[in-house]
């Protein structure tokens, strides 16, 4: 069983004070001017297939899987790139239109592995998701994609992540997020046509190069190219909790993703106030000590300097600090 997502409305939201009135598959809906139509379709709960597009990066309209008819435009324009305007007549669901999905999807599912069962990210990978969204039942040119790189190995060199080039859909995501949310510009992509691939530097190893390890790559993969290590081990998780990092005083808010008592992965809250859904490779990554063995899980009070630590109630620590607030107040 796979956690339930966050909404992704695919573009980031748009603050303007002017609104636009339109129409999306029959009903008026007012949205901010420079609203993306995938966003007004996805708020109004018409939600428009994709790949490419999420809504922590700036759209890029290369999936083309979220294609939509305006009345008046030739053609099928990408809905993530294209900005509402005032009277707008947008339908997002008809029969051309599945067509022409399904189709794309089937290029992409041609030249993709199909190791679904025993893939790390069953269960949480939006290609699969779009695959069934769009009605994919067959797949008329083989299974042999020159994409799979079999003779390409996996980049296992980050402690933290795993790289295997044969699931990537070159969807640019990973490459957006480390320019757009990191800013470390340490992925680009080489090559050209079936030999397009996800590159670290100057085709090195993700630890040869400049990347961070601060996970913003990972996080924005929408297959399972860029994977936690913690996942392949562990298995995706069963519920998540909501917590504040605990290394610095920046206050980070996160997603603790668990297994029972097991921490399975620590995501970036899109909501929190701090990070907007981004984190530094501690935060992210560095969160052994949850579980370790000589975590301190207990309160623990000294009266001075001096004095051993002895072990104490919640209770007994809380009046214990509300007693030196107080002394401390009154001293100055």
């Amino acid at each position: 069983m796979s956690l339930p997502r966050e909404p992704d409305y695919g573009t980031p939201a748009c603050d303007s004070a002017q609104s636009v009135s339109l129409l999306i598959d029959g009903q008026p809906v007012c949205v901010p001017a420079g609203t993306s139509v995938m966003r007004a379709a996805g708020q109004s709960g018409c939600a428009i297939p994709k790949l490419c597009a999420t809504d922590s990066l700036e759209p890029f309209g290369s999936c083309r899987l979220c294609l939509v008819e305006i009345d008046g435009r030739k053609g099928y324009p990408a809905s993530c790139t294209t900005p509402v305007e005032p009277g707008m007549v947008v339908r997002t669901q008809t029969p051309k239109l599945a067509e022409l999905r399904r189709n794309v999807m089937e290029l992409y599912i041609s030249d993709h592995p199909l190791d679904c069962l025993t893939c790390p990210t069953n269960g949480n990978c939006e290609l699969q998701d779009m695959a069934g969204v769009v009605g994919l039942r067959e797949v008329r040119y083989g299974f042999k994609g020159e994409n799979h790189f079999e003779c390409s190995q996996k980049d296992e060199s980050n402690p933290y992540f795993s790289y295997d080039p044969a699931k990537c859909i070159v969807c640019n995501r990973c490459v957006r997020a480390c320019e757009e949310t990191q800013g470390t510009f340490a992925l680009t992509l080489s090559g050209r046509g079936f030999d397009s691939r996800v590159s670290p530097g100057q085709s090195e190893s993700f630890m040869d190069s400049e990347c961070v390890s601060c996970g913003a790559c990972v996080n924005a993969c929408p297959t399972a190219t860029l994977t936690e290590k913690s996942v392949i081990q562990l298995g995706q998780a069963e519920r998540s909790v909501t917590t504040t990092c605990a290394y610095c005083g920046v206050g980070c808010s996160f997603k603790a993703e668990v297994k029972g008592n097991q921490v399975v992965r620590m995501v970036p809250a899109k909501d929190g106030g701090a990070n907007a859904g981004h984190a530094c490779v501690k935060g992210r990554f560095a969160w052994g000590y949850a579980t370790h063995a000589d975590r301190i899980t207990t309160p623990m009070i000294r009266p001075s300097i001096d004095a051993p630590w002895q072990k104490v109630s919640w209770d007994e620590a809380l009046a214990y600090a509300a007693g030196e607030f107080k002394r401390i107040q009154a001293k100055y």
